[in-house]
């Protein structure tokens, strides 16, 4: 098929590259505007136009896909179907009414759970034991449209945002092709979504890393896991970033002391929450290398009863 694709993030890429592999045609790839990132701002392309360009495909960066000049140029191409992957905006009915099949998007959950734009990092924190992808012909709502096809994923034990969006961006590059060549053959079945049943969560901001001691073991220690490898969860030590990338939760202690650091072992430093204790096994200090906690130890004097806040 003549495809149209929009897509962004690094999680878009996959299904961009089995879309080329499965021998449809690229005609447009639409993405958002080059962003300053870092300490010097410097101008960077998203990833999904790296990869069109390492394809020599044609990239097209609107900053509002609204404007009717973006409407007519993506019409132009005369694509079979749009297929759209984490793309950042809600397309007007005006470019959903232009493929002759539609257009079909990759979201990563399993609809109509957790529609919104931060679907991935939310089933880890919420301790979902089961995620996924589906993909959903494309209406003028957020995520609101027909299911078409959806594969589930099992979240592992130590499972973070970073294992799963890769795990999911690949499930859905798979699912996205198999779910073209139903549309092409005429075989797909479109199952409206049980609106009742729909959750919506947000992006994810850096002051969510900032951990709540007063919270139970359990629900921090998933914080740290979604939110890994960005933003990351963090903590204050002696007035100083301490960002926490691996931790395990354990029974025990009083809720009194919520936020204490309880016991320095010579690997881990166990902190006293509203339930329970967790043991930090990776952190990394502000200016600092990220690093597990014994090495930490060993340049850092952390004592029981110092408290983080």
């Amino acid at each position: 098929m003549r495809v149209v694709f929009m897509g962004t993030p690094d999680f878009a890429v996959a299904t961009l590259e089995e879309i080329l592999s499965a021998g449809h045609e690229a005609a447009l790839v639409v993405t958002q505007p080059d962003k300053p990132k870092g300490r010097g701002n410097v101008l960077t392309p998203p990833p999904v136009k790296e990869c069109a360009l390492s394809h020599g495909l044609t990239v097209y960066q609107p900053k509002r896909v609204r404007d009717a000049e973006c409407i007519g140029h993506i019409k132009e191409y005369a694509p079979d179907i749009i297929i759209v992957a984490a793309f950042g905006q809600i397309l007007p009915k005006e470019l959903l009414q232009i493929p002759r099949f539609g257009c079909v998007n990759v979201h990563a959950s399993l609809l109509p759970k957790y529609r919104g734009a931060a679907p991935i990092q939310w089933a880890v924190i919420n301790g979902d034991a089961v995620s996924g992808v589906t993909t959903m012909r494309m209406d003028e709502g957020l995520d609101t449209g027909d299911m078409i096809e959806r594969e589930e994923v099992r979240l592992s034990e130590d499972e973070t945002g970073g294992s799963l969006f890769l795990r999911l961006a690949q499930a859905g590059a798979k699912l996205c092709v198999h779910t073209m060549r139903l549309i092409e053959e005429g075989s797909a079945v479109y199952t409206p979504q049980d609106a009742s049943k729909a959750t919506h969560v947000g992006m994810i901001r850096k002051e969510m890393g900032q951990i709540d001691w007063q919270q139970p073991a359990r629900a921090i220690e998933r914080l740290v896991r979604g939110l890994n490898p960005w933003p990351s969860a963090f903590t204050h030590i002696n007035g100083k970033t301490l960002k926490i990338w691996r931790a395990k939760a354990e029974p025990g202690g009083s809720p009194k002391d919520a936020g204490k650091i309880t016991e320095v072992t010579g690997k881990e430093l166990r902190v006293q929450t509203a339930d329970g204790i967790l043991s930090l096994l990776e952190v990394q200090l502000e200016g600092k290398k990220r690093m597990d906690t014994e090495a930490f130890l060993r340049g850092y004097k952390a004592a029981a009863g110092m408290r983080l806040s």
